[in-house]
């Protein structure tokens, strides 16, 4: 849960920066928006979510 927040966070973050400097348009974030929650109904989903956690580990598995 705690991973799907952060991820959430951070694409909003990535999102509203485009938006702010890039010029994304609100019509691309809904497509966007849309599109994220037709992969997450599909099922490539659990790859997805299989890629991330995998992902967090290795990122927070790195001692500096």
């Amino acid at each position: 849960m705690i991973l799907s927040i952060s991820g959430i966070v951070l694409f909003g973050t990535i999102a509203f920066l485009f938006f702010r400097r890039d010029g994304l348009k609100i019509s691309h974030a809904v497509v966007c928006a849309l599109l994220g929650f037709y992969v997450a109904g599909s099922s490539i989903a659990p790859s997805i979510t299989a890629g991330g956690a995998s992902l967090a580990g290795l990122l927070g598995g790195i001692k500096f």
